[in-house]
């Protein structure tokens, strides 16, 4: 009897050794990954017969259809831009002003490269405790709350240097408003 007890008990914290192992990326948002993603279907344009059968690009395996919409583009579209801006890899000439400026006190060209690689060791070392892995608690806020921005300091701050802010409503955690 006290050895079935000592058995049971070795095998539940082996599954829960186990279970704190994981690979790949941490998911700190705890999302699930086994539901179906109505994002990923995409509408396609009704098909058409072309003008000159030889003027068809030639297929290609994995390439991308004529019938096929590229919602990149179709956005780009819509807010002014043209479907070259939306499948440019490179920056245009347009954008080279704009990008000498963002980046004149040093910034990188690979900056996104950069923060996304220190965001996942960082959500790597603060991937939550065995027991909110096991069952799915999500512990992104809890994660990021060292580097919150707390916004009602940041307002008086801005305001105490003079300098002109847009209205917001008052802290709630405050008793002096």
């Amino acid at each position: 009897m006290q050895s079935s007890r000592i058995i049971a008990g070795l095998a539940l914290m082996g599954v829960l050794a186990l279970s704190a192992c994981s690979e790949g990326d941490p998911q700190l948002m705890n999302i699930r990954s086994d539901t179906p993603d109505e994002f990923s279907i995409k509408p396609t344009k009704p098909l058409e017969a072309p003008e000159d059968y030889e003027s068809l690009p030639a297929p290609t395996p994995g390439g991308t259809n004529r019938a096929d919409i590229n919602p990149f583009a179709v956005a780009a579209v819509a807010l002014g831009g043209t479907e070259e801006a939306a499948t440019n890899s490179g920056a245009t000439a347009a954008e080279s002003a704009l990008l000498a400026q963002a980046g004149r006190y040093g910034a990188g060209s690979d900056i996104r490269a950069t923060v996304a690689a220190e965001d996942l060791e960082y959500r790597r070392k603060n991937n939550g405790r065995l027991l909110e892995r096991l069952f799915n608690v999500n512990v992104y806020y809890n994660s990021y709350a060292e580097q919150e921005l707390d916004q009602h300091l940041e307002l008086d701050r801005l305001r105490a240097a003079g300098i002109p802010t847009s209205s917001a409503p008052p802290d709630p955690l405050r008793l002096d408003n």
